[in-house]
């Protein structure tokens, strides 16, 4: 059974350019005090730029260390949600192409996600299509595309196509909506904090509005391990119980959450636990988040402590049959 890497990251020499030369004012590329260079997301620095985001052949390298056998490639936030309307197609395209090429030339060790221009629909729904052409086996998503929220009925006709053609969708976290309130920045708790937020409350929404029984047959991926979602999965139901608001579902909102899968990003053999308590092993699929911050042997073994059958789950076999692999 192979280890697959469900959640991991890469960028292209063109999709830089492309940012360097029409990213601003949403972005824009910077040397920060410590020397290195970082993507600076709408003010704020997001990431650092490094050499593995963009080289596949030391992702081989990493991958052969780790003892990884497949990773299955995304974009990364801001995802192709920034610039003009023609920007965000041409940077969708970027990147669906650069990540295909990769997919050919190591056949055996890399898939892709497509990235899609979702602020217009029309588009995206033609660049699945190109996408799904080109070999992506599933959508990343982020967890608000530019504020919107993705249960909003403008993305309608693009979670029609995803369902009528069965492919997964990794949900990503972002900026949250208000950020610039929250002071995130001071102490860079975006992507510790305020990433683990934009993912929760992307997913409450959907479950609460209705969106998961619209759609019953799309595979939601939530990342992180679902943000807060299984640690407040009972406070949902009690407030879902003893509240008095207009309400879309009639199941307890936590039986959605036993419907979607979750990617194993956590740190903590009790938070992992818990995960699995939530939605059972077989929801559950290994990732890494390479190249940013990580502790690989962390995570692995994590789930390799796990009873032999769920670490069997986690480690690959969920992921090959949701991903078609």
């Amino acid at each position: 059974m192979p280890t697959i890497d469900i959640h991991t990251h890469s960028l292209s020499e063109k999709w830089l350019k492309l940012v360097k030369e029409k990213g601003k004012p949403d972005l824009d590329v910077k040397m920060l005090p410590n020397g290195k260079e970082y993507l600076v997301e709408f003010g704020t620095p997001s990431m650092g730029l490094s050499h593995a985001m963009f080289d596949y052949q030391q992702r081989i390298n990493d991958m052969d260390a780790q003892r990884i056998d497949i990773s299955i490639v995304s974009l990364t936030s801001p995802s192709a949600f920034w610039g003009t309307e023609d920007v965000s197609i041409e940077c969708a395209q970027i990147i669906n192409d650069d990540m295909a090429a990769a997919q050919i030339i190591h056949p055996d060790r890399i898939r892709f996600l497509a990235t899609l221009p979702w602020e217009y629909p029309q588009h995206a729904v033609k660049e699945l299509e190109r996408a799904k052409g080109l070999g992506a086996v599933g959508i990343m998503t982020l967890a608000n595309i530019r504020g919107k929220f993705l249960n909003d009925p403008l993305f309608d006709p693009v979670w029609e196509k995803i369902q009528q053609w069965d492919l997964p969708v990794l949900i990503h976290p972002t900026v949250p909506p208000g950020s610039e309130k929250m002071d995130l920045t001071t102490h860079r708790l975006l992507a510790p904090v305020g990433f683990m937020f934009d993912t929760t409350l992307a997913i409450a929404r959907m479950i609460m509005d209705g969106f998961i029984d619209r759609f019953p047959s799309i595979k939601i991926i939530a990342a992180h391990a679902g943000g807060y979602l299984p640690y407040v999965s009972k406070r949902m139901d009690l407030f879902f119980e003893q509240t008095q608001f207009e309400k879309n579902i009639t199941d307890l909102p936590s039986t959605y959450l036993k419907r979607i899968y979750y990617d194993s990003i956590i740190y903590q053999a009790d938070g992992l636990q818990s995960l699995i308590n939530l939605a059972g092993a077989d929801r559950v699929m290994f990732g890494t988040d390479y190249p940013h911050p990580a502790d690989i042997p962390v995570l692995k073994g994590l789930v390799e402590e796990l009873p032999s059958d769920q670490t069997t789950k986690v480690l690959g076999r969920t992921a090959q049959s949701l991903f078609k692999i």
